[in-house]
């Protein structure tokens, strides 16, 4: 064989052998070890507990999928994708945990059957306004106690969303005194779901996009769900005339990216900081929109002759005094429970002194 053919046949080897190691490279969804400089792309499917056409309460994710994208320009990629199309919405955490899927946005609270302090760091009656829940999380110690929950489950939980109070609910009835609630058939979630049925409410949890339906038909005779901006959208007050507050069951509702501990400790350090500070402007972003957007659909409700109403005080004091019951009924059952109540109860008390002194009261 010549020289030349010899090179012929070096190049042609060479070339074959490059064009199987490209056929052969691991799918987009493989991350680059810890530390790596690889530029491979890394893709996860992100299953969302909320659709992403709800403002506020369900584009916060998309919002965030779009930020990971930008900050490492396209080679971090999580794909949105809606509720029920991967995996129902009450059932994200343990399909991140099972390895189904490398993460997901969703309220913690869905998994209060299963563990009963997850309802702590997704909403607590009568607790937190959102911006304490956030100095709670970030510097009161918040994150650490979840962390020391989750890791152990395989779960790195990291705060990615946080809105403000919630309606108490829709309602074809007007509210009076306690009695009403008894027998009253009711969609509701976490804490306060426990709360109302013990005055006596029969309570069924429903993922958002089942509500309307039921709400029409009868099944339930009323709901809570989330911010009037994302209650409008999805019909409540096309079948339900009676809108109440405050929003005693959820003050706070914060939203999380569960995701897989061992896929998260894979990530270099950058990607970890790309997702931790995606997340983190996420939950700055979502709240100063959900406070931005409520006023003028409560306008648009006074023009619908939809009634707005403040929950009358002797059913109020009834779900606070239930309230506390609860809460001490779920701490001595689980110790997990007790202690990260306690540390909001402790971080409360000390930031009561701040408050009072910094914030004027309201006339």
């Amino acid at each position: 064989m010549s020289n030349r053919a010899a090179l012929l046949a070096v190049i042609t080897a060479f070339s074959f052998g490059l064009l199987i190691s490209l056929a052969v490279r691991p799918a987009a969804d493989q991350s680059s070890a810890p530390g790596s400089s690889s530029i491979a792309q890394i893709r996860w499917r992100l299953p969302v507990a909320f659709n992403t056409n709800l403002p506020v309460l369900g584009e916060n994710s998309a919002w965030v999928s779009e930020t990971i994208a930008s900050l490492s320009n396209d080679r971090f990629v999580l794909e949105v994708f809606q509720p029920g199309e991967l995996v129902s919405p009450l059932e994200i955490v343990d399909a991140v945990r099972g390895d189904k899927v490398k993460a997901g946005y969703t309220w913690l609270g869905y998994d209060q059957g299963k563990l009963p302090v997850s309802v702590l760091f997704g909403a607590v009656p009568f607790g937190f306004e959102p911006v304490v829940f956030s100095a709670w999380w970030y510097d009161g110690g918040g994150q650490q106690l979840a962390q020391e929950i989750y890791r152990p489950l395989g779960i790195e939980p990291i705060l990615c969303g946080l809105i403000g109070p919630e309606p108490a609910g829709w309602f074809r009835e007007p509210l009076r005194n306690p009695e009403d609630l008894v027998g009253l058939k009711i969609r509701f979630a976490g804490l306060g779901g426990q709360v109302i049925q013990g005055l006596g409410a029969s309570v069924t949890l429903l993922p958002g996009g089942e509500i309307f339906q039921a709400l029409e038909r009868g099944a339930i005779d009323a709901t809570e769900f989330s911010l009037p901006v994302v209650d409008q959208q999805l019909g409540f007050n096309r079948v339900a005339q009676y809108n109440y507050f405050p929003g005693w069951h959820q003050p706070f509702t914060a939203s999380h990216l569960a995701v897989n501990l061992a896929a998260w400790q894979s990530l270099s350090s950058q990607d970890q900081a790309i997702l931790k500070t995606a997340c983190t402007a996420g939950v700055t972003r979502n709240l100063a929109q959900a406070e931005a957007t409520q006023a003028p659909t409560l306008a648009l409700y006074e023009a619908e002759g939809i009634h707005t109403e403040v929950i009358p005080a002797p059913i109020l004091a009834a779900l606070e005094a239930e309230t506390r019951l609860v809460l001490e009924h779920e701490a001595q059952r689980d110790a997990d429970f007790a202690r990260v109540l306690a540390s909001q109860r402790a971080f409360g008390k000390d930031y009561d002194t701040w408050r009072k002194l910094a914030y004027p009261a309201k006339p």
